[in-house]
């Protein structure tokens, strides 16, 4: 039972919107949370169709643009790690922007499986039985219903997540690049085997978005220990959230700022594929013996905390001898304030030595 004494969870729902607009407004929401302007917050947020890549990804390897673009479907760059998705107006979308000090764990492996226990209740409420599946995902019956992913900033968690109500399968596939040894993995021959909708599963009994939106408030809620209140965005935030899509987030330069080298470019290309994700490790190399470092460059759909620190991890690289490369990776793991989920330095190290080992062949 809800008391006075009872931290509040504003619930805001911001309906459809522009995809880099709504990326936009996660951020705003995130900074003014870090003020102290606002309350810990759950959005529900959607999408008109809209490809979006993870923040680490490189955007053609992940996205058929050309299809896209044919198809008036949305591009945009999330803020949080990850592999691509798809969202369309069926798909609903939610996140948290919640302080550090709700949760009695502290690693974000434990704090995800803790907020994925939480939305599973929350989705089985409408009729399914919804489990967490580590790392990252929510499964019925073994097929994924929900993914999600995020990072502190600060004090602030910021946690993003879907749940698939109602969708078309094929447009999904068309519009991203499913590696298929993600499809392997599970013996699987296409995407749409690998997800489930409440609308596939439950037929004309499928609940409304409304309905969907107040389960998972209410499982949110009972978890956190919060009393949950409708509210809506701040006018500030709304400034704040139109200021970051004009001069970022809505940029191209933000969404296309990864790709891939191009393999005329000379960069040689490593992989590692773990429980976290897949780490893609290029490295440009300078000096007569093409001995050091001119340029690392690292993508993939892992999980980093904060986002940001890969950027300073491939700066830190700059001119540093192909001798003394795997010690700066892990003395920069050691020395900055950095959480994984599911993937370690060592995962760095051997995505970088795959790439160095192109560099030995003959």
């Amino acid at each position: 039972m809800n008391t006075e004494n009872e931290e509040i969870l504003r619930v805001v729902d911001t309906g459809v919107l522009e995809g880099r607009l709504n990326i936009a407004i996660g951020q705003a929401i995130i900074e003014a949370h870090q003020a102290g302007r606002v309350p810990d917050t759950l959005r529900f947020l959607r999408f008109p169709p809209t490809a979006l890549v993870g923040r680490h990804q490189a955007l053609n390897q992940e996205v058929d643009l050309e299809y896209c673009g044919r198809h008036g479907i949305g591009v945009a760059r999330r803020i949080t790690g990850g592999g691509a998705i798809f969202m369309a107006p069926g798909l609903l979308g939610w996140e948290l922007a919640i302080s550090r000090r709700c949760f009695a764990i502290r690693s974000l492996p434990d704090i995800t499986r803790h907020i994925c226990e939480a939305a599973a209740e929350g989705i089985s409420a409408l009729g399914v039985d919804a489990r967490f599946r580590p790392r990252n995902d929510i499964e019925v019956g073994g097929r994924k219903i929900s993914g999600t992913g995020g990072f502190f900033d600060g004090d602030t968690l910021f946690f993003q997540g879907t749940v698939l109500v109602d969708m078309e399968p094929g447009q999904m596939t068309a519009a991203l690049r499913v590696p298929a040894a993600k499809l392997q993995k599970r013996a699987l021959d296409s995407a749409e085997q690998r997800v489930v909708t409440l609308r596939e599963l439950l037929g004309d009994a499928t609940p409304e978005m409304a309905t969907v939106q107040a389960a998972l408030a209410e499982a949110f809620a009972k978890r956190f220990g919060m009393q949950k209140r409708a509210q809506e965005l701040e006018p500030a935030e709304l400034e704040e959230a139109q200021a970051l899509y004009q001069e970022d987030l809505g940029q191209e330069a933000f969404v296309n700022g990864i790709e891939e080298p191009a393999a005329a470019r000379g960069d040689l290309a490593g992989q590692r594929t773990c429980p976290g994700g897949t780490i893609r490790a290029y490295l440009r190399l300078e000096g007569p013996a093409q001995n050091r470092v001119r340029s690392a460059l690292i993508t993939g759909d892992f999980f980093v905390t904060p986002p940001r620190v890969i950027y300073d991890l491939e700066s830190s690289l700059r001119g540093v001898y192909l001798d003394d490369l795997e010690a700066r990776v892990r003395a920069f793991f050691d020395a900055a304030e950095v959480e994984v989920l599911s993937v370690t330095p060592d995962d760095f190290v051997a995505a970088f030595e795959d790439a160095l080992a192109e560099r030995n062949d003959p």
